[in-house]
C-alpha cells in the first residue's frame, strides 16, 4: 500500500477546503481511503475545515500552533495516524500564503524521512477572479504572492470552473500553461465534480519534481502583501430565546456586518468563514471572500435551532487589533439582535507579520 502525500497551496478563498473535502470523499469511494489535515497558526483552536470536513463525512485531522512547513514531527505523526488506518493518500493545506512550501515541506520530508512518504505533485489551486486579476496586471502586491505559489507548482488547479464557460476556461488554462510551462494545469469544480477523478488520478499516479524555483521571498512587495495580513479565531456557544431562531440567517447577517464594517472602513478580508451546528448535528456555513463579494451560504440549518456552537476564522489584510475591534462589535452587535445569550471559550488574533 502507498503512502501518499500532497500539500495544497493557493491564495486564501481559493478553495482549498473546499477541494480537499470533495477529492477526500471521491478518493475513498473510487481508489482507496484518503484523509485530509487542516493546517492553521492559530494555538488550541478547533478549525472550522476541521469541523466542517468531520460533519460532512471526511476523515480530517488537524495541525494548530505552527505550520507544517517548521513541524515534520507533527506533520509526519498526523501522517502516519492516517496510514496506519489504512489511508493510501493523505492531503494537506497550508497556512497564510503557503510561499516557501515546496522547499520547506516538501524538500524538509525527503531529507529528514528519505523513502517514508511518496511525495504527490505539489499542488497550488487559483480560482477564476484571482487568475483575473492576476491577467491583467491588477493584483497589487497580491500578484507578487499569486505568482510565486504558481511558480512552486507542480500541478495548477483552476478550482470554481463552473464559473466559467467552455471558452473561458480554455484561455485561463492556455494562460497557465504558458505561464508556468513546467506545470500540468487541470479544471476542477468541486461543487459540481467535475475533474475530480483527473485530480485523484493525478495524485495518486503523480510524482513531486522538487524542483527548487527561482524565487526571491525576500522581495519588497512579497514581503509587504504577507506583512499586511492578520488572523482572528473565534469560538463560543449562542443559547436562543424562541423556537423560531434561523442560525442560517445569523450566520449570514453576522457575515454581512463584518463586510460591511470592512467596506466602510476602506480594508479587505480575503476570507471568512462562519460554521455553527446544533446538538442534533445539523449544521450551517457562510463564507466570504473578499469585502465587495456576496456572501455565500452553501449549507443552510434544516430547521430552527435552539442551541448552536460557533467558530469563526478569519484573514484580512488590516492591523489584528482593527481585526479584533470590527468583528468583536459585529459578533455583539448581531447577536444582541437575536437576543442570543453568547459564551465565549476561545477568542485568538495576530498579525502575520508580527
Amino acid at each position: 500500500m502507498m503512502n501518499k502525500f500532497a500539500v495544497f497551496s493557493g491564495f486564501l478563498g481559493s478553495g482549498k477546503t473546499t477541494a480537499m473535502m470533495a477529492l477526500t470523499k471521491y478518493y475513498t469511494d473510487h481508489f482507496g481511503r484518503a484523509a485530509m489535515i487542516s493546517n492553521d497558526l492559530g494555538t488550541g483552536v478547533t478549525l472550522a475545515d476541521c469541523k466542517l470536513a468531520r460533519l460532512d463525512g471526511c476523515r480530517s485531522l488537524q495541525i494548530t500552533g505552527e505550520c507544517i512547513c517548521f513541524c515534520h514531527d507533527v506533520l509526519t505523526g498526523r501522517l502516519n495516524d492516517c496510514y496506519n488506518e489504512g489511508c493510501e493518500l493523505v492531503v494537506s493545506d497550508i497556512p497564510g500564503f503557503g510561499v516557501g512550501a515546496q522547499e520547506h515541506v516538501y524538500h524538509g520530508l525527503s531529507e529528514k524521512y528519505p523513502g517514508r512518504f511518496e511525495l504527490a505533485p505539489f499542488t497550488v489551486l487559483i480560482e477564476p477572479r484571482n487568475l483575473a486579476l492576476l491577467q491583467s496586471g491588477q493584483a497589487g502586491d497580491m500578484g507578487a504572492i499569486l505568482d510565486a505559489q504558481l511558480r512552486e507548482a507542480d500541478l495548477i488547479v483552476l478550482s470554481k470552473c463552473e464559473l466559467l464557460d467552455a471558452e473561458e476556461r480554455a484561455a485561463a488554462l492556455g494562460w497557465l500553461a504558458a505561464g508556468y510551462p513546467w506545470t500540468r494545469q487541470l479544471a476542477l469544480s468541486a461543487k459540481t465534480g467535475e475533474g475530480l477523478d483527473v485530480l485523484a488520478r493525478a495524485l495518486r499516479d503523480g510524482q513531486a519534481s522538487l524542483r527548487r524555483p527561482e524565487i526571491d521571498y525576500d522581495a519588497d512587495e512579497l514581503q509587504n502583501a504577507m506583512d499586511s495580513l492578520s488572523e482572528y479565531y473565534l469560538q463560543y456557544r449562542a443559547l436562543v430565546c424562541c423556537s423560531d431562531f434561523d442560525g442560517s440567517a445569523y450566520l449570514e447577517k453576522l457575515a454581512q456586518s463584518i463586510q460591511t464594517a470592512f467596506c466602510t472602513a476602506g480594508g479587505e478580508i480575503p476570507h471568512l468563514k462562519l460554521l455553527a451546528w446544533g446538538p442534533e448535528g445539523d449544521y450551517a456555513r457562510a463564507d466570504l471572500l473578499g469585502a465587495e463579494r456576496p456572501v455565500e451560504t452553501p449549507r443552510r440549518f434544516s430547521g430552527p435551532c435552539t442551541d448552536i456552537a460557533v467558530i469563526l476564522n478569519a484573514s484580512a489584510a488590516c492591523p489584528d487589533a482593527a481585526l479584533d475591534r470590527i468583528i468583536g462589535e459585529a459578533v455583539r452587535t448581531v447577536s444582541d439582535r437575536y437576543q442570543l445569550e453568547l459564551t465565549v471559550f476561545r477568542k485568538e488574533h495576530f498579525g502575520l507579520g508580527e
